[in-house]
């Protein structure tokens, strides 16, 4: 399983979380099915590496007396496929990316947001009202957003790797001490790019180009992985890890030698959402969780305590002037020009996949 954002485990007493691992222990959630609507019980469906603080959990179930409950998962991917295998009807709330929206609403699996049941919608940045992916927020609402760069040791990695060529360029000092992350479309659209091409080429040969220079990099590699890489980073096992920007900042906090650098040539922009699944359980519930996550109290100790980066401009109006200006949490105008979205690919994802099958195997 892949990719991005950890109810801490550590929660799992606090106003009734219950977590389950990595999403796919579904023994426990679906012999609940029958108590799932009760209106004091939120179950959701959320990112593996999120992480959200006690003082905020515990003001949610004492404002709303509305319990939660978690299940988690580490990529789009593996979200999508128990959607589409019926396991999506248990959740209230879903958490997928932009680009995963429009897939969830191709396949129907999406209620449109009723935006009169909403409060503090009008707070977002502009750029979040009318998003390319979801016209006017009619079934999604932004959590929260960043970029894909490299966390590195600047003690042992005196020149910054400031592009995704640096890594073909030094392969012999990072031998079996970098990682990619374990996600088709981050690994393939960063190579793309490097290329020259867009992160979202439909070009089989431009694919099959990114593939192979993936392929000689291959065995410099200690891995393809989404979480491993923060101890192994700390231990010095790894000197280099193609990561997201919110789990970048963490280990930041945790040890300054450590810096967050994102490409010039260009990344990738991501906004991770909220969604209410067609035939949620608790759809007051979910709408009582959405509300509570707008508030801009609220968005901004997210950002202060975990390092989510806010879509909502109340909230940013609320931050300290050195979290507004940490530019690997909002990064500047020049740089954001240079990053794309992932934008669904249709059949062509087939491509992606088998290549990327080719890649990871043996």
């Amino acid at each position: 399983m892949t990719k991005r954002r950890e109810f801490i485990k550590s929660l799992a007493a606090l106003s009734g979380l219950s977590l389950t691992g990595c999403g796919w222990k579904l023994g426990n959630v679906r012999s609940q099915t029958t108590t799932k609507g009760q209106r004091d019980q939120l179950y959701l469906f959320t990112w593996t590496q999120y992480t959200d603080d006690k003082e905020l959990l515990k003001a949610f179930t004492s404002q709303t007396g509305i319990k939660l409950f978690a299940d988690l998962y580490d990529s789009n991917e593996v979200m999508l496929a128990k959607m589409l295998a019926g396991g999506g009807g248990a959740y209230s709330v879903i958490y997928p990316t932009d680009y995963v929206v429009q897939k969830m609403l191709d396949k129907d699996l999406l209620a449109e947001i009723k935006r009169d049941r909403l409060v503090g919608i009008d707070n977002l940045f502009t750029q979040f009202q009318n998003p390319p992916y979801d016209p006017n927020n009619r079934y999604s609402i932004p959590f929260t957003w960043g970029t894909t760069g490299f966390i590195y040791n600047t003690e042992a990695l005196t020149t910054p790797p400031d592009s995704w060529e640096y890594l073909w360029k030094n392969s012999d000092k990072l031998n079996r001490k970098m990682t990619l992350l374990s996600d088709t479309r981050e690994v393939f659209g960063a190579v793309l790019k490097m290329l020259g091409y867009s992160y979202n080429s439909k070009n089989e040969s431009e694919i099959k180009q990114a593939y192979e220079k993936l392929q000689e990099l291959k065995p410099s590699l200690s891995g393809f992985d989404t979480d491993a890489w923060r101890n192994k980073i700390l231990s010095g096992d790894l000197l280099l890890a193609m990561c997201y920007s919110g789990d970048a900042i963490k280990i930041m906090k945790e040890n300054p030698k450590f810096k967050y650098v994102i490409p010039k040539n260009g990344t990738s922009l991501w906004t991770d959402t909220l969604v209410i699944h067609k035939y949620a359980p608790n759809p007051d519930g979910a709408y009582a969780w959405i509300n509570y996550l707008l508030q801009p109290e609220v968005s901004a100790k997210l950002t202060t305590h975990q390092s989510l980066a806010t879509p909502n401009q109340a909230s940013f109006d609320l931050l300290p002037k050195r979290y507004q200006n940490n530019t690997s949490l909002f990064p500047s105008e020049e740089i954001l020009n240079k990053c794309e979205r992932l934008s669904p690919l249709g059949d062509i994802e087939e491509v992606y996949d088998r290549y990327w099958t080719q890649l990871t195997s043996g």
